[in-house]
C-alpha cells in the first residue's frame, strides 16, 4: 500500500494558498478566534505561572522586540511566543474546535504576532496565517482523534505545534520542500501530555507548541533538512502518536471545508466539555430560583469525554478547579456563572461550593454529544427539577454573540489595559484584515 502523501499535501496548500480565495465567513471568524484570544491572552499574562516562567527564562532571553500581551514587558520573538501561548491558556477561556478539543489560537497566534514585530506584515497576511494554521491543526486533529486524546496526549501541543510551524512558514514565503521540512520538524517536536491537567505545566503546552512551530519555521527558512513524510510515515507523527490515522479526513476539502468556521469560544472559565452541564445547572437555577442550601442531589449526564478530562471531585487550587466539573457545576448553581471571578484560588474554597460539589453525581452517556448534558436536581423538600441541554451556549449550534465576546473581552482586559485601550484592542483585531501592520494589535496589547 502506497504511503500517502499528507505532509506534501498540507505543505501545498500552505504555499498555494491565497487571501483573496478565503470566503467571508472564514475571516470572520477568523477575527473572532482572534478576539477571543487576544482577551485572554491579556486577562491571563499576570497569573503566577507566567511569572514562574518568565523568572525561568527571562535572564536567557533576547532583544526586546516582541511584545508579551498585557505585561508590559518585551523580549525576543521565540520568548514572546511561548510566553503569549502560555498565558492564552492559563484561563481556561481559549477558543475550540469542539471535534478534537484542540484550542487553535493559543498555539497559533502567538507564532503569528511575534513573527509580525520582527519583519512586516500587513493585517491580512496576518489574518490568513492565522487561517492556515487552524486549517493545519485541525485536519490533523481528525485525522487522529479520539485515540490520540485518550492515550494520553494534549492535542493542543502536539497538533497546535504543526499549526504554529504552518502559518509561519506561510508569512516567512516558504516553498514546498522548506515547508515539508517546516511541518516535519514541529511534527518531531510534537508534545503535551494529559497527566498535567490541573497544574502549572499544562500551559507549557501551548507556550511552547507556539515557540517551537515559530523555530521549525526558521530552522527550515535556513535548510534544515528534515523528513519529507514527517507526519504520515512510520515511525512519523499520526502512527507513533495514536493507532488511529484517517488521512483522508488530514486532507480531503482542504481549502473547501473549513475548520475554521468549526471554532467556538467558551462562556464559561473551564474545560468545554463541562460546559453542557454548567449551562444546565445554571438554567435551572435561574428558572426556579433555586438557593444551594435547598439541594440534596445533584445528577449530570454527559458525554464520556467529559468525564475523561474533568472528574475531579475535590481540586484544590484554581487550575485544577476549572477541570473539575463538581466544582464548576456546584459554582454555576451557588454563582450563576463560572468566569473568572468565579474561579479563583480564593473562590474555590467558598464553603457552599464545596458543600454542593459533593451532592454532585455526574455519569457518563455515549448517546450525549460534546455540546449536550442531562442535569437532574433533587431538593431536600422531594422536588425535582431536570433540563436537557441540546446545545450548549457557545456551541457551534448556540454560538456566542459578537457582543457578548467583546464583553468577555472587556472583563478580561479592562483590568490591565482599561477601558479605552481594550475598545481599541477589540476594534484592531475585528478589522485586522484592513491593518497595514499586524503589529499594531501588540502595540495595542502592551500594559503600561
Amino acid at each position: 500500500m502506497l504511503r500517502p502523501p499528507v505532509t506534501a499535501t498540507l505543505a501545498d496548500f500552505v504555499v498555494e494558498a491565497r487571501f483573496e480565495d478565503l470566503p467571508t465567513a472564514v475571516r470572520g471568524e477568523a477575527a473572532r478566534t482572534l478576539v477571543n484570544w487576544v482577551g485572554g491572552c491579556v486577562g491571563g499574562a499576570s497569573h503566577e505561572a507566567l511569572g514562574t516562567i518568565w523568572r525561568a527564562v527571562g535572564p536567557f532571553s533576547g532583544p526586546a522586540e516582541a511584545t508579551v500581551l498585557g505585561s508590559g514587558r518585551k523580549t525576543d520573538p521565540l520568548t514572546a511566543a511561548l510566553l503569549n501561548g502560555a498565558s492564552g491558556a492559563v484561563l481556561d477561556f481559549d477558543d475550540t474546535h469542539l471535534r478534537t478539543v484542540i484550542h487553535p489560537a493559543s498555539p497559533i497566534a502567538p507564532a503569528v504576532l511575534a513573527l509580525s514585530q520582527h519583519m512586516p506584515v500587513t493585517g491580512a497576511a496576518f489574518l490568513h496565517a492565522l487561517v492556515i494554521g487552524i486549517e493545519v491543526a485541525c485536519k490533523i486533529g481528525n485525522g487522529i482523534s479520539p485515540d490520540h486524546y485518550r492515550h494520553g496526549w494534549h492535542i493542543t501541543g502536539t497538533c497546535g505545534v504543526i499549526g504554529a510551524a504552518a502559518a509561519c512558514s506561510k508569512l516567512l514565503g516558504l516553498d514546498g520542500q522548506k515547508t515539508r521540512w517546516a511541518l516535519s520538524a514541529a511534527a518531531t517536536q510534537a508534545a503535551g501530555l494529559r497527566e498535567m491537567f490541573g497544574g502549572m505545566a499544562r500551559i507549557l503546552h501551548a507556550g511552547r507548541a507556539a515557540q517551537n512551530g515559530l523555530s521549525a519555521a526558521l530552522f527550515a527558512r535556513e535548510g534544515l533538512v528534515s523528513s519529507d513524510a514527517g507526519i504520515e510515515a512510520e515511525t512519523g507523527f499520526a502512527k507513533v502518536l495514536s493507532r488511529r490515522h484517517d488521512w483522508a479526513e488530514m486532507t480531503d476539502g482542504l481549502g473547501e471545508r473549513w475548520e475554521t468556521l468549526e471554532n467556538t469560544y467558551k462562556p464559561f472559565a473551564t474545560g468545554i466539555v463541562a460546559h453542557p452541564a454548567i449551562d444546565g445547572c445554571i438554567r435551572l437555577r435561574r428558572a426556579h430560583g433555586l438557593a444551594a442550601d435547598e439541594i440534596a442531589r445533584i445528577e449530570v449526564a454527559v458525554n464520556p469525554i467529559a468525564l475523561m478530562l474533568t472528574d475531579n471531585p475535590a481540586p484544590t487550587t484554581a487550575l485544577e478547579a476549572r477541570l473539575s466539573i463538581q466544582h464548576v457545576c456546584a459554582t454555576g448553581i451557588v454563582h450563576g456563572a463560572a468566569g473568572i471571578a468565579e474561579l479563583t484560588d480564593e473562590m474555590i474554597q467558598h464553603a457552599g461550593t464545596v458543600a454542593l460539589r459533593g451532592l454532585v453525581d455526574a455519569s457518563p452517556d455515549d448517546g450525549l454529544e460534546r455540546d449536550q448534558a442531562r442535569v437532574r436536581i433533587e431538593s431536600r423538600d422531594g422536588r425535582v427539577f431536570e433540563t436537557f441541554v441540546e446545545h450548549a451556549y457557545g456551541s457551534l449550534e448556540n454560538p456566542m454573540t459578537d457582543p457578548d465576546l467583546d464583553d468577555k473581552v472587556r472583563t478580561l482586559s479592562e483590568p490591565v489595559l482599561g477601558a479605552d485601550r481594550t475598545e481599541r484592542l477589540i476594534t484592531l483585531c475585528r478589522g485586522v484584515a484592513e491593518l497595514r501592520s499586524a503589529a499594531a494589535i501588540a502595540e495595542a496589547g502592551e500594559a503600561a
